[in-house]
């Protein structure tokens, strides 16, 4: 149980990482304020429940999927959190698919990176190790 809350956890701040690197690199990709919190939990359970999903559905019937699962799943995470939350703003085609790859690239580097920083002890990570 531990161990699911803190991948929980990890995920929360790697896709928040993502979406305010999309919202600092894209001009049609805005976050709002306090909306912001509410829209990154959406878009968490939205790509945590529609993951598997996504793959089960690309094993069955559309195999060339596969390879793009995080992709498809980030995408259709944004699509789900646009429509439910407010916290988040999304406009033109280019938009949704740069916001797509930035996310997803920033949550790969965040979902490496944290944990290392915030489970350190834990992992028994540190430089008197490595000497």
């Amino acid at each position: 149980m531990l161990r699911l809350l803190a991948q929980v956890s990890i995920s929360l701040m790697a896709n928040a990482v993502g979406l305010i690197a999309a919202s600092v690199l894209l001009d049609g990709f805005s976050l709002d304020g306090v909306s912001f919190v509410v829209a990154t939990v959406i878009f968490t359970l939205a790509t945590l429940i529609l993951g598997p999903l996504v793959l089960k559905i690309a094993l069955t019937s559309a195999t060339f999927l596969v390879g793009g699962i995080a992709l498809v799943t980030t995408l259709v995470g944004l699509v789900v959190t646009n429509l439910l939350s407010d916290g988040i703003s999304i406009s033109g085609l280019s938009t949704w698919i740069l916001a797509t790859l930035i996310i997803w690239v920033f949550s790969i580097i965040a979902n490496l990176v944290l944990p290392l920083l915030l489970f350190k002890k834990t992992l028994n990570i540190n430089s008197s190790n490595n000497k």
